[in-house]
């Protein structure tokens, strides 16, 4: 799988498992929904995200990095 459909599976699984929690658990996890959302808009306007960060020095691979391979 490429750094790209990680980060898209990994910030999904947050806003999911964010609302539940703020459902069922507790409403304040819904600031955790707003932080992801937040995050990606700021990706959008500057390329960075902490998860591809993260994820990069997981060894995973993007887009671009296997097709030059």
């Amino acid at each position: 799988m490429t750094l790209e459909r990680y980060l898209r599976l990994i910030a999904g699984s947050f806003v999911l498992l964010s609302l539940a929690l703020g459902y069922w658990v507790n409403p304040a996890w819904y600031l955790f929904t707003a932080f992801v959302g937040l995050n990606l808009v700021q990706s959008a306007f500057t390329n960075w995200c902490p998860m591809m960060t993260f994820l990069r020095w997981l060894g995973v691979k993007s887009e671009a990095e296997l097709q030059n391979a």
